[in-house]
């Protein structure tokens, strides 16, 4: 399946067949099993208390649940087994709390509002200070109830921790079940959110514009690789690529006026960019190899790409107005899938080692330090949280296709399993929403 860096290759382990395409903005409750495995070096204890009534708001809204399960993912912190009654206008006994380990402290009630919404409230203390953090209260309709989950749990990540929490952040991903393709967008835990498109050609490379608000993919539908960008509220779409040959690889510029792509209308395969609206193509790169998988540096002055003409597969990086390029990785003969941190300092990728294991890889762009994050054999698709703590990225685990998340150490690791479906192309949104 990586037999060559070109973009639309991807698509060639995933069986076509005509037929049906389907826009929707229905409810895609994905029911992820989330395994989380490793032990980060430092980890901050933490007692989420079972929130007053949470069970009240039905099945979906286990608020103290969804909490720990976000806190816990991010590597930063160890969950406390916690029995106590506890709300936001409990006294708690600090020092008793600080006996049993606890660093901070969240307790929380669910409560039923007159027009029909939740209100959500929740307190947080510093153990080992002994302060009252304060707290806020959230009114949502039944459908928000896990959005406000996640916010909490980003107020107590950035209470804790300083930085800013991605729990409230969404994902989008495509799943295949027999032969339909379906692109979702979801909550960054992989559940709730939406269905945007469902056909029985393989849909790829989703790419979440700076703003939120659209998702550039590739899509099979007319039997060839067109590249198309849809609303994500309405599900309205448009065809922004569809020139002779392949049109693959979309990666939006920072300011969200221009996107980069991959294109074989002139005969090889050739990076381009085009205004969001379709005007202004432009041909970036000139060379007689395949250039693909572009994307831009947080400032939009650079392209980090892929690119064969070296002999075998390479990230190199280039003016984002063309220019000449530079090859920025030497280890191992085959890499590709480039993924640039929000600070721009690190990048991710995926390399080929030895027996033909594919393994997600970081390069410190400064020290030129190289680190292997993962252990599985066949990962895809890398892309980093908004806040540059974690990357998320497509493998294959126990005979599926599976999302997993990695924090930058590689210490911690999530699996993210849905039954019955294979899960590719994911890739993590901005924190606008």
């Amino acid at each position: 399946m990586h037999a060559r860096p070109d973009a639309t290759s991807l698509a060639s382990r995933r069986s076509c067949c005509a037929g049906l395409l389907t826009l929707a903005l229905t409810p895609a409750w994905a029911q992820f099993r989330v395994e989380i495995s490793g032990v980060g070096a430092t980890q901050l204890p933490v007692a989420v208390a079972r929130f007053r009534d949470e069970d009240k708001a039905g099945p979906n809204a286990a608020i103290s649940a969804i909490i720990r399960a976000d806190l816990e993912r991010s590597g930063q912190f160890r969950n406390l087994d916690v029995s106590a009654a506890l709300d936001e206008t409990s006294q708690p006994a600090l020092a008793d709390w600080r006996g049993r380990g606890a660093d901070a402290l969240l307790a929380g009630s669910v409560s039923r509002l007159a027009d029909g919404r939740w209100d959500v409230r929740y307190k947080l203390w510093d153990v080992v200070k002994g302060q009252d953090l304060g707290g806020q209260s959230l009114a949502v309709v039944t459908a928000d109830l896990r959005l406000a989950a996640h916010r909490i749990a980003d107020a107590v990540y950035e209470h804790l921790t300083g930085d800013k929490g991605v729990f409230a952040t969404r994902i989008a991903y495509v799943t295949r079940a027999a032969n339909r393709f379906t692109l979702r967008i979801t909550d960054a835990d992989g559940e709730g959110g939406q269905v945007a498109l469902t056909s029985v050609e393989p849909i790829i490379s989703p790419a979440w514009s700076p703003d939120g608000r659209e998702l550039a993919y590739v899509s099979f539908e007319q039997q060839k690789a067109v590249v198309w960008v849809q609303e994500v509220a309405s599900g309205q779409r448009r065809s922004l690529a569809n020139f002779r040959g392949s049109n693959s690889a979309p990666a939006w510029s920072p300011d969200g006026r221009q996107l980069a792509l991959s294109l074989s209308r002139d005969g090889g395969t050739q990076l381009f960019s085009i205004g969001r609206d379709g005007s202004g193509l432009k041909r970036l790169t000139q060379s007689g190899a395949i250039d693909t998988e572009a994307t831009f540096t947080p400032d939009g002055r650079t392209i980090y790409f892929v690119s064969d003409r070296g002999g075998g597969p390479q990230v190199y990086r280039m003016p984002a107005a063309g220019g000449n390029a530079e090859r920025v990785t030497f280890t191992g003969a085959y890499n590709i899938s480039p993924a640039l941190s929000p600070d721009g300092r690190t990048l991710a990728y995926v390399s080929r080692l030895g027996g033909g294991n594919f393994r997600l890889h970081t390069l410190d762009l400064s020290s030129g330090n190289i680190l292997v994050l993962s252990d599985t054999n066949e990962d895809e698709s890398p892309s980093f949280a908004p806040n540059g703590k974690l990357i998320i990225y497509a493998s294959r685990a126990q005979g599926r296709d599976v999302l997993m998340t990695s924090t930058l150490d590689g210490r911690i690791k999530t699996r993210l399993l849905s039954s019955g479906l294979d899960v590719r192309e994911p890739v993590w949104g901005p924190y606008n929403r």
